[in-house]
């Protein structure tokens, strides 16, 4: 009973949160998108979604907002996102309970994506001391080149709904102390967080004082908002954030204009467990990779390569971790595993499991749990051992589901492992030095994270996150990351009466 009376209480509840994220119901209450919260399917919120037309002026005033944003300097621009850092920290729990009604995320998993938001501003700040270019040595005396950095433009966001607002911050963070404004298009899935969040970095702004009005812009919408983001002239720079499907129309349309694009898209993501392997600590890795986000993630692990000599007994214990998985309203105290976003996510999970069993699979779980009052679509996550590596394993279904393989040598298992068309991420579970070495040496995982001893999922944000092949190629968050939000610049400089060429070049007059 107190089940069906918390599962009810979710639009009151996304009511109550928003007006204390400062979002009125002039944004949340009325309009044609409907929000709805996956862990009941009921109706949390009304969304006024943009015209095309609204969404180009939305881009010329981001536009107008860098002129005037980029001649800030950069440690200044940084203070902006320290305030920003300040805001989701004081909004932290309400923030956090926003993306469990919404997108279904259990409490420690929404309040941790708030938490990345928080760290990557941490990371920004101290960036904006730090956005560094070259002396170069050059050829010609008394003349001095460098290479610099310079702000772009504005960013174009899409983001998807499993990370509604945390990929949103990798990217405008580093966009602002870069000296960029941004225009942010959410999932269609996850309106009512976009709106909270543009009322934080408003408030901020309102603290800082000297930002633009416009710096950044929210529109919201479906196909039609989405193509004038990637079509704008007035855009340098768009990263999406999707399906593959999503990434094969974006990238050509915005190289057709002489774009750049930053691609995060699919990960069909692998672990081996090696003969040595530490088990206990294997299978907790396993269990929150796999079951994490309900299998919702972009490095959800989705295949399990297991060696032959210890199959049997590692197998038996997931199985049993499988089985006895809390699942439920993610609200609740110990609920592990929430809500599938929607039904045509429940119908593509089923439809990979009938052909998974249509190629000799035998599957454990992956059957629909009815929760007491509820229209949300809860699954018991899909633990599937498999003969081979068949269509339905190399392709990513958003759901957790987890194929489990055999191997009995190294070569062969990072072979299965490479043998799929995405490339995000990877792990090998071992206490073997030489596998550990070998599996992330250029002979061994062909993703853009590989692992040892954790598994797929739970990237930190010092690191530039991203994958290869038709994951995408981009880059996000740490590491040198910034430089995809800026422009480059080899500029020389003579300071000398005469004008000696470079490569000897004679050219008197």
């Amino acid at each position: 009973m107190n089940e069906i009376v918390a599962i009810a209480a979710a639009a009151d509840e996304a009511a109550a949160v928003l007006q204390r994220l400062g979002v009125t119901a002039d944004y949340a209450g009325s309009g044609s998108l409907v929000a709805r919260s996956p862990i009941s399917g009921s109706e949390i919120g009304r969304v006024r979604q943009v015209t095309a037309d609204q969404a180009k002026a939305a881009i010329e005033r981001a536009h107008t907002a860098y002129l005037a944003w980029r001649k800030v300097p950069a440690p200044r621009r940084g203070e902006l996102v320290r305030l920003f850092g300040d805001e989701l920290r004081a909004a932290k729990a309400d923030l956090g309970r926003l993306v469990t009604l919404e997108a279904g995320k259990v409490t420690a998993e929404g309040l941790g994506e708030v938490q990345e938001m928080i760290d990557i501003c941490d990371y920004a700040v101290g960036l904006s001391r730090q956005l560094f270019g070259l002396t170069i040595a050059t050829e010609r005396p008394e003349h001095r080149m460098a290479e610099t950095w310079r702000s772009i433009g504005v960013v174009g966001i899409i983001t998807a709904f499993n990370f509604p607002v945390a990929v949103w911050a990798w990217n405008a963070a580093l966009a602002v102390v870069c000296g960029d404004s941004v225009v942010w298009k959410p999932s269609e899935k996850t309106p009512l967080t976009a709106l909270a969040v543009q009322s934080l970095f408003e408030r901020a702004c309102a603290r800082f004082g000297e930002a633009p009005a416009h710096l950044s812009e929210l529109i919201i919408g479906g196909r039609e908002v989405g193509e004038v983001l990637v079509d704008h002239p007035k855009v340098p720079l768009v990263s999406a954030t999707g399906s593959t499907a999503m990434g094969r129309t974006v990238g050509p349309r915005v190289a057709a204009r002489f774009g750049r694009s930053l691609l995060e898209l699919g990960g069909n993501n692998a672990a081996i467990v090696a003969p040595s392997a530490d088990l206990e600590l294997t299978l907790r890795g396993v269990a929150f990779a796999a079951m994490g986000t309900a299998g919702q993630r972009c490095t959800t692990l989705r295949r399990l390569i297991v060696h032959d000599s210890i199959y049997d007994a590692f197998i038996g214990k997931l199985r049993s971790v499988y089985a006895s998985v809390a699942i439920g309203d993610p609200r609740m105290s110990g609920v592990l595993v929430g809500p599938l976003i929607d039904q045509g996510a429940y119908e593509a999970m089923q439809h990979a499991l009938v052909e998974a069993r249509g190629a000799g699979a035998t599957v454990h779980g992956g059957e629909r749990v009815e929760i007491a009052g509820s229209d949300g679509w809860f699954v018991r996550p899909a633990l599937v051992e498999i003969a081979s590596q068949a269509e339905v394993v190399k392709r990513e279904t958003f759901a957790p589901i987890l194929y489990v393989l055999r191997y009995r040598e190294l070569d062969e298992a990072i072979a299965l492992q490479n043998d799929v068309a995405q490339g995000l991420s990877s792990s090998i579970f071992t206490l073997d030095l030489r596998e550990a070495e070998r599996f992330q040496s250029e002979e061994g995982s062909d993703c853009g994270i590989v692992n040892v001893n954790i598994g797929p999922s739970g990237a930190e944000i010092g690191g530039a996150f991203g994958g290869e092949k038709e994951t995408g190629g981009g880059r996000e968050s740490g590491s040198d990351s910034w430089r995809a939000y800026m422009k480059r610049a080899t500029q020389t400089l003579n300071y000398g009466k005469t004008l000696p060429l470079a490569q000897g070049v004679s050219f008197d007059i």
